[in-house]
């Protein structure tokens, strides 16, 4: 019972943790209200949550804030890519299921099933990309349609675990305040596995390297 109130203990510990998933998954809804604002909050939310929650370094609005403000004009401009893109592919699938029939229609629905997946696992790396390296839209992009690629696994279950924790979301509606930062820190799980192959290697040992323990 000694070790129960102890803050390194593993109760305590754990409660901390549960704490700071539901503060984060606070933050990142507040700062994602006006919707635009989405990608460059989702890169803060996985940034935040690799670096404070799992790491245990720096504090979460702190780490947050840094990333939202510094990564906010690229992660704009590619979340408003991600949605008229995604709005496009979306009218093309709608089109060819409800409009274009017969042979041409399947042959149409399964061209863009297949565009739907490569959108997806695409898509599912960029924003992490963008919170961890310094690159133009156009390398980011073709970074990650490298990575989901060549990872694909990886890639199909990321895309999983996005979409689980969307519906899950959706289904029992005050799982909001805890999935965002939840479901980032498993998504976090594989796609750190990704990008530490990625990382570029450094002799500076007054750099603290958490993205690569």
């Amino acid at each position: 019972m000694g070790n129960f109130f102890d803050m390194d203990g593993t109760v305590m510990g754990t409660l901390s943790k549960i704490t700071d998933i539901i503060v984060l998954s606070v933050i990142f809804l507040v700062f994602s209200l006006p919707i635009i604002t989405i990608g460059a909050s989702f890169t803060a939310l996985y940034y935040t949550s690799v670096k404070c929650i799992r790491r245990g370094r720096s504090y979460l609005f702190q780490s947050f804030w840094k990333s939202f403000k510094e990564n906010f004009g690229q992660a704009t401009i590619l979340w408003i890519s991600v949605l008229v893109a995604g709005g496009i592919l979306g009218l093309n699938i709608w089109f060819s299921g409800n409009v274009v029939s017969g042979t041409a229609g399947f042959i149409l629905a399964c061209i863009y099933a297949m565009m739907a997946f490569t959108f997806s696992i695409v898509t599912v790396y960029i924003f992490p990309l963008v919170s961890r390296f310094s690159m133009t839209k156009k390398k980011l992009v073709s970074t990650a349609f490298y990575m989901a690629i060549k990872h694909l696994p990886y890639s199909i279950l990321l895309v999983l675990i996005f979409m689980a924790s969307l519906v899950a979301s959706y289904i029992i509606p005050v799982l909001i305040f805890i999935l965002p930062a939840a479901g980032t820190l498993l998504f976090s799980l594989p796609m750190e596995r990704v990008l530490k192959k990625y990382m570029p290697a450094s002799e500076d040992t007054s750099i603290d390297k958490w993205y690569l323990e």
